[in-house]
């Protein structure tokens, strides 16, 4: 079948689902929930996360340089939701949402403790790339629930229960269909 050209910015490519922390000058934390976030390199460890300039979390984000990334399960996709749909300016979404503040260990947004894992992380660079600023951070520390590691210290994946935001919908993930390398490992690369 033939390709036609159509703009599908944002449509076909799932993203992770992640519960961002920020904090302003008086120690107010903040969650956004965002789907533009994802590894930007793994030594040092990078994270990148895009945020609209109108988003009350970019303002506190540029001030203070500082987030927490967290991943939330299916558990809490109410909260998480909920999260991305009202301003933390005129809401308090760890009251309203009934989601847990745990203290950071080298910055100062909170950890959200209903999420296994969380990456404490410093603002690098900013760039401004049209509808969004890309936000690259180094990771100072990681948090991992241990009751999510295997018996080896590995983090176990069978364990979690993540979901991923495609074009406007949440959706699970089902099964493992392969493994990094595969395609050598039975000899057709």
């Amino acid at each position: 079948m033939p390709k036609i050209e159509k703009s599908i910015a944002g449509a076909p490519f799932p993203t992770p689902v992640a519960l961002v922390t920020t904090i302003d000058k008086k120690d107010n934390a903040n969650i956004i929930t965002l789907a533009w976030v994802g590894v930007a390199c793994s030594e040092p460890f990078m994270i990148s996360a895009s945020i609209r300039p109108g988003r009350h979390s970019h303002a506190l984000l540029e001030d203070t340089k500082e987030l927490v990334l967290n991943l939330p399960t299916a558990k809490i996709l109410k909260e998480t939701d909920y999260c991305g749909t009202v301003s933390g300016r005129d809401t308090d979404k760890f009251s309203s949402s009934g989601l847990t503040q745990e203290k950071a260990k080298f910055v100062s947004p909170p950890l959200i403790k209903e999420c296994p894992v969380s990456l404490e992380a410093r603002v690098e660079q900013q760039l401004s790339l049209g509808t969004h600023d890309l936000f690259v951070c180094k990771v100072v520390a990681s948090h991992v629930e241990a009751a999510f590691l295997n018996e080896k210290g590995k983090f176990d994946f069978s364990k979690i229960d993540p979901f991923i935001y495609l074009a406007t919908d949440y959706w699970d993930l089902d099964k493992k269909i392969g493994s990094y390398a595969f395609t050598k490992k039975s000899g057709l690369a």
